[in-house]
């Protein structure tokens, strides 16, 4: 049975976004890729450069009409519109086993009924549910005509993407967050697989300097302002901020003089910075959040809002055995504040060694040993009843 299950398994298909950046989803397609090597990449668009390219090896990666639309590479965005009919335009017939890698669209890609489909879902689609009403204003279109046709697209967007749930006979989080996030969404279970992190090619070192750090794409959703704002406050407290984004300007533009806005900086800059620094901060509502587990298999405690996926990627000191950080409560320069001043005395109960040990539990070598037993586990559970899947490999429910 198991070398049946194997053989058919070649037969896989993975359905990725679109290749633009290298970031946290293109990490797991990496490793997903690892665990499947005979496996098909597909793509709404490919643009990655040439570096980040042969992290997928020298496979062929199948894309859509838009990789020739104009200007597609820089400005994506204005074609969201027409981003689903690109997605249903993959030709996955000659699968058995589907995987989307979704944030967004993937997860609407055209199966039949003789096809395993399996999503494995970063997050719901941020812009037309959670985040719709932050996004129209950090994009100026919640007022006048243009904000009404974006709303009118938006709730289009949600219609399909709600409807496109139907095509997934499994749904896989990225956290027990997601996994909520799924449900109310799309009103479907999801089984909870976290992302790899590459804890390997972090290392801990001995001495820690008197400093703090983040590491953000600088977006609005990601608060490094907030974090900036709070530092302002706390003038005998040093922060590097390192990362690039659109609001770095405005970051720049309040800059206090204990603040080092860093930029963009090269992997091992990173790395240094994580390892030395005294805590690592990180004041997002993400759904998981790779760069605080880095910080921790640096053995870099992490100052975290206490939401999202940081509760579950973050052990706080005050409720917690072998703590590996602390969870401020509100998302507000003061709750940060206070929770500065409380990591400080509080540290002395935070080991390098307890933060190593928790991150490794999210290593790659992880993943592909739970990802790829699911898959095969789903798959032998699908060919004994494809109705009966979900129920017999999650329940039902939340």
């Amino acid at each position: 049975m198991e070398k049946l299950v194997n053989e058919r398994l070649r037969r896989i298909h993975i359905v990725h976004e679109w290749l633009t950046e290298w970031g946290g989803s293109e990490d797991a397609i990496r490793v997903m890729l690892d665990c499947y090597p005979d496996a098909r990449l597909f793509a709404t668009i490919n643009y990655l450069s040439d570096a980040n390219r042969a992290k997928l090896g020298t496979r062929d990666i199948k894309t859509t009409c838009l990789q020739r639309a104009p200007f597609v590479a820089k400005r994506f965005w204005n074609y969201l519109p027409i981003t689903p009919l690109a997605v249903e335009a993959h030709d996955v017939r000659e699968a058995n086993v589907i995987i989307s890698s979704s944030h967004a669209f993937a997860k609407g890609v055209l199966t039949t009924a003789q096809q395993l489909h399996l999503s494995y879902v970063y997050s719901p689609m941020r812009y037309a549910w959670d985040l719709h009403h932050q996004y129209l204003a950090d994009y100026r279109l919640d007022r006048g005509l243009k904000g009404l046709l974006a709303r009118w697209m938006f709730h289009r967007l949600r219609q399909w993407d709600r409807q496109t749930a139907n095509n997934v006979d499994l749904f896989v989080g990225i956290s027990h967050h997601v996994r909520q996030r799924i449900w109310r969404t799309y009103r479907r279970p999801a089984k909870v697989i976290y992302p790899p992190v590459r804890v390997d090619h972090f290392t801990p070192q001995g001495q820690k300097d008197d400093f703090y750090v983040t590491v953000s794409r600088l977006v609005s959703y990601k608060r490094v302002d907030l974090i900036v704002a709070a530092f302002a406050a706390m003038p005998t407290r040093k922060l590097a901020v390192i990362g690039d984004g659109p609001e770095l300007a405005a970051l720049k533009a309040h800059c206090p003089a204990n603040v080092t806005l860093m930029g963009w900086q090269p992997d091992d800059v990173v790395q240094q910075h994580m390892a030395a620094a005294r805590a690592f901060i990180f004041a997002a509502h993400e759904d998981f959040g790779i760069s605080p587990v880095e910080a921790q298999a640096c053995g870099t405690p992490v100052v975290a809002y206490g939401a999202g996926g940081s509760v579950e990627t973050v052990r706080d000191v005050r409720q917690l055995p072998e703590p590996t950080g602390l969870l401020f409560p509100q998302q507000t320069a003061a709750s940060l504040m206070e929770a500065v001043e409380d990591f400080e005395r509080l540290s002395g109960r935070i080991s390098p060694d307890a933060c190593r040990q928790w991150a490794e539990g999210f290593s790659e070598a992880r993943f592909k040993r739970e990802f790829s037993a699911l898959v095969e586990e789903a798959w032998v559970c699908w060919k004994d009843d494809p109705q009966t899947l979900e129920k017999k490999m999650l329940g039902s429910g939340p």
